[in-house]
């Protein structure tokens, strides 16, 4: 191959990793059309979209936190352990408004935990996260005793199941999320000082940026937005499971990745991330009216994960 031939599939590739989100979306949404009549019905699209919220809103924050160079794995035993906490504040007797903040508190404490021990300690963030991912977990089987915790208010229930408008509930929380999040990385110097530490942690120090400050604080937006997560989801059970949460991790790097941002950091955005999350959702409800065994579906959803960390390997060696 020739030189000239060779700069031509670069290019290509570098238009694909451009619009590569938006093509793999719409491919999905064309193999569904095929698969089944019922995919584009209203009720069917508004399902995905409410199994979509919880590992959107979850995703929000690992975008950030990657962004920085970082990864967070503690995100869905955290879910779990703040679930497990607004339901025993309710189960207490406490009215909706103190669990919800108690939850929001928790969870923001948690990650900036996660900010401090990474950032304070230097301590790698995988490792720090996989400790607290194990910690919270306990944690959660502490205060549920391993069995679930019902929820017994019915109003709690408007959360994870309620309509505004027509739009779930839980669509328009994770609506309201990504549009502040997408006008903060665009509008202000925090968000630019998430892609600078990211893409070169040192200059962003030697630039005046407080790195130390910048993680702590998108860890905590992590944990926050994994306990607006919990809230949905044990709204919509109107239990705490101790369970909840496993894996859902993975799941959210997923729809970073694919959404594409780089794992290296300083490179990606939310809306990116979003479609991600759409993506996975899609396929998720693609398998199910294909009727695909469970068992499959994860071994599907793992080799999507696989294929685009190697995409995303690739793409960043010819952005270099």
């Amino acid at each position: 191959m020739d030189k000239t031939q060779s700069n031509s599939w670069v290019n290509v590739l570098l238009i694909v990793d451009k619009f590569r989100v938006f093509i793999i979306f719409l491919l999905l949404l064309v193999i569904a059309s095929f698969i089944s009549d019922a995919f584009f019905t209203v009720t069917n699209l508004f399902n995905v979209m409410r199994q979509v919220s919880i590992v959107g809103i979850i995703a929000v924050g690992m975008t950030l936190v990657i962004l920085t160079a970082g990864i967070d794995l503690s995100v869905g035993s955290v879910m779990a352990l703040t679930g497990a906490v607004v339901a025993g504040v309710m189960t207490a007797g406490m009215p909706i408004p103190i669990a919800i903040l108690v939850c929001l508190i928790a969870g923001l404490i948690i990650g900036a935990f996660n900010g401090v021990v990474i950032s304070k300690g230097n301590v790698p963030p995988f490792i720090a996260t996989l400790a607290v991912m194990v910690i919270a977990r306990g944690f959660t089987l502490v205060l549920t005793g391993g069995s679930p915790t019902i929820i017994n208010d019915a109003s709690y229930r408007v959360i994870g199941s309620g309509t505004l408008l027509g739009v779930p509930v839980p669509v328009v929380i994770m609506g309201v999320i990504f549009l502040i999040m997408y006008w903060v990385l665009k509008n202000t110097t925090f968000g630019r000082s998430i892609y600078a530490v990211g893409g070169n942690e040192e200059a962003a120090r030697l630039a005046g940026i407080n790195v130390d400050r910048v993680k702590i604080f998108v860890y905590s937006l992590t944990g926050m937005f994994a306990a607006v997560s919990a809230m949905i989801y044990t709204s919509r059970l109107m239990s705490a499971q101790p369970n909840a949460g496993t894996m859902l991790e993975l799941d959210a790097i997923a729809a970073v990745i694919i959404g594409g941002t780089r794992l290296t950091g300083g490179k990606g955005g939310v809306i990116g991330t979003l479609i991600g999350a759409l993506i996975m959702g899609v396929l998720d409800n693609i398998l199910n009216l294909a009727n695909v065994s469970p068992f499959y579906q994860e071994i599907a959803k793992g080799a999507v994960i696989l294929a685009a960390v190697l995409l995303d390997s690739k793409l960043a060696k010819l952005n270099r």
